[in-house]
């Protein structure tokens, strides 16, 4: 495959009850090997009367009218997963160590690089899995990935009710020692509220960086970078955010998560181990 090589491609099935790969073959020039490589990585969708969504079965029957969608990148599908780490498997959920570098969630393009398609191919026994909440792709650390959509549904209500808490570390530039802790940051983000909370600082003054332990009680978009970088001290790594350091990896971790178990009810704390 042609590493340049990106298109989008939509095709109407022309018969009733014809397999998606025998759909395709007719239509893409690519062998059937590399078709099912395309279709496990994500990338083809498929629109009919339940709405349009991702295939993966080769095998799968299709009838007339009904509309594959191929969304082929060819550097996406070159792409090698990262390997996540597995922490706790509690059944209907189970908590991973995502490496920075991977992603949370897909696109249109394909999802085989993201840490719930590692969950889904790599837990025993297999189960689906569904993302309930996102940590960057720089970033690395803990992250729950549901495998039953009631459990999905149940874990995504509670990060919107603040009810999973969550602890992250990051080694900023510079020695930050000069705020009283707890200490609060509270502004707007993209017109939304974002509250982080300092609970801890250890200064290492010989390599002038402090490690600062983070809680965050709301979700925005890069928020901990965010807030970090608008007090003087980017993360080290961090290309997006004034970081000097942009050589060595995003200095950015999620080290603890804690909560009421959706299932047990029983108290849950998780740590990144060290």
């Amino acid at each position: 495959m042609n590493k340049t090589v990106k298109f989008e491609k939509h095709i109407k099935a022309e018969k009733n009850t014809q397999t998606i790969l025998e759909c395709l073959s007719a239509s893409l020039e690519f062998s059937n090997q590399q078709i099912k490589k395309i279709l496990q990585n994500g990338a083809v969708w498929l629109e009919n009367s339940h709405g349009i969504n991702r295939v993966r079965r080769a095998k799968k029957t299709i009838n007339q009218g009904e509309i594959l969608h191929v969304y082929f990148n060819a550097e996406i599908q070159a792409s090698q997963p990262h390997e996540a780490m597995l922490i706790a498997d509690e059944g209907d959920y189970s908590i991973w160590n995502k490496p920075g570098g991977m992603y949370s969630q897909g696109t249109k393009w394909g999802d085989h690089c993201t840490v719930y398609r590692w969950a889904e191919q790599n837990l025993m026994p297999q189960r689906q899995a569904f993302i309930v909440h996102r940590l960057d792709k720089a970033a690395n650390g803990l992250i729950i990935i549901a495998h039953k959509k009631s459990t999905a549904a149940k874990l995504s209500a509670m990060f919107e009710k603040r009810q999973i808490h969550k602890k992250y570390r990051a080694i900023v530039e510079g020695i930050l020692n000069d705020v009283e802790l707890p200490y609060e940051i509270k502004n707007e983000l993209d017109n939304k509220i974002a509250i982080s909370e300092i609970i801890s600082l250890i200064p290492d003054y010989e390599k002038q960086r402090t490690a600062v332990e983070i809680r965050i009680k709301t979700g925005r978009k890069h928020q901990i970078r965010r807030h970090l970088s608008e007090m003087g001290y980017p993360i080290i790594g961090d290309r997006l955010y004034g970081a000097q350091d942009i050589e060595s990896d995003l200095q950015l971790s999620s080290i603890e998560l804690e909560f009421s178990c959706p299932v047990s009810e029983k108290q849950k704390k998780y740590e990144l181990p060290l």
